[in-house]
């Protein structure tokens, strides 16, 4: 029997997203269908807003939620499991599948697509292998943003960076997933972990996750005053100026600047000794970047991607709900608003237009 669901959608043209009441289908035999009690309002979403398409699509990819139904071949959950569904899936490594991505079919007949699942609906349908089982008694509403902030800022220190204690660390745009870095960074001690963004607000609420400097690189140029933080002075680069620079610097936001930036504020290398620093791209770019390849090149330094922390979710999801637990991850101050399904509009608004502090969620009746 399908299962009725109000879900949020991208028309085709130009225009507001559109709240409709849709019917999902039974799941197929590698299916779930969740009722879902919240999902993140990720800025990678405003990307495909504002991005050309041939179709409607379904947006949304972390949440949280109940299975109300399985299908044949799913074991890993059952009815009545609480869960976590993210965009990547949950162990790649041992899939003996392609996962399958989310389609739902429109009044009109059409079919919207989705990147690997849609969350902005109170009910959804998705391939298990976006599904993670979690213990009943979580948090249903802040642990949604788990499934893709989190596990995206803190992932990029955590498993494509590999911070160890003592590294130095810059990261630019303090939202949702840069938050998430500092946290990570703080759990791997690392110093000095500094923040970089354009707005004091969201600089001091860094301060309360772990950052220990903040630069507001409307006022100073971040990439000098992030050197000044990280001189070493019994060190020398290739052209016998002190080594300076963060040991990693992630830039959380991808711009065309922030990209820009990243590796120049990354250490340079200690001439002889010890190549340079390692610059993170995390957030989605929108624009080509021009790297001074000389920098690169002399100071032995790394320009590398992450998408989705590299994450694992069926091995990363435990310990960041661990984290939650334990107060290292206040999820609580880290969700700073909170938005109805028929409010969509204006959450992403908010989100356009630098109002949100830290990460917003829908959360369903």
């Amino acid at each position: 029997m399908p299962t009725p669901s109000r879900v949020v959608v991208l028309p085709s043209e130009p225009g507001p997203l559109q709240v409709m009441d849709l019917q999902l289908p039974d799941p197929g035999p590698h299916q779930v269908v969740i009722k879902q009690f919240a999902s993140g309002i990720c800025h990678s979403q405003l990307h495909q807003m504002h991005r050309k398409r041939t179709g409607p699509v379904v947006l949304g990819h972390e949440s949280t939620g109940v299975v109300l139904k399985a299908g044949k071949q799913v074991n890993h959950v059952a009815e009545g499991d609480t869960v976590l569904v993210t965009w990547v899936p949950r162990d790649s490594a041992h899939a003996s599948r392609l996962a399958d991505a989310a389609t739902i079919k429109l009044p009109d007949g059409s079919l919207a697509a989705s990147n690997n699942v849609f969350t902005w609906a109170d009910h959804t349908i998705a391939d298990e292998q976006y599904v993670v089982k979690v213990a009943p008694d979580i948090d249903r509403e802040v642990t949604a943003i788990i499934g893709c902030a989190v596990m995206t800022g803190a992932g990029a220190v955590e498993n494509t960076a590999d911070v160890k204690a003592g590294d130095s660390v810059a990261i630019f745009g303090v939202g949702g997933v840069g938050l998430s870095a500092v946290v990570a960074a703080k759990t791997r001690e690392a110093h000095p972990i500094i923040a970089v963004d354009l707005d004091d607000q969201k600089l001091q609420f860094a301060k309360q996750f772990g950052a220990t400097h903040v630069i507001n690189a409307a006022q100073v140029d971040a990439v000098t005053a992030i050197k000044a933080l990280t001189q070493r002075e019994a060190q020398h680069s290739m052209t016998r100026e002190p080594v300076s620079g963060a040991d990693f610097v992630f830039d959380c936001i991808g711009v065309k600047s922030t990209m820009e930036q990243i590796v120049p504020a990354a250490r340079t290398g200690f001439f002889g000794s010890k190549a340079g620093g390692t610059a993170v791209l995390v957030g989605v770019p929108t624009t080509t970047v021009e790297l001074n390849a000389g920098d690169i090149l002399m100071n032995e330094k790394k320009f590398i991607g992450s998408i989705g922390g590299s994450c694992s979710p069926d091995r990363d999801f435990p310990k960041y709900l661990n984290w939650y637990k334990q107060g290292l991850l206040n999820l609580d101050v880290m969700v700073t608003e909170r938005y109805q399904l028929d409010d969509i509009n204006a959450a992403t608004d908010a989100l356009t237009n630098g109002k949100i502090s830290g990460r917003a969620i829908l959360v369903f009746d």
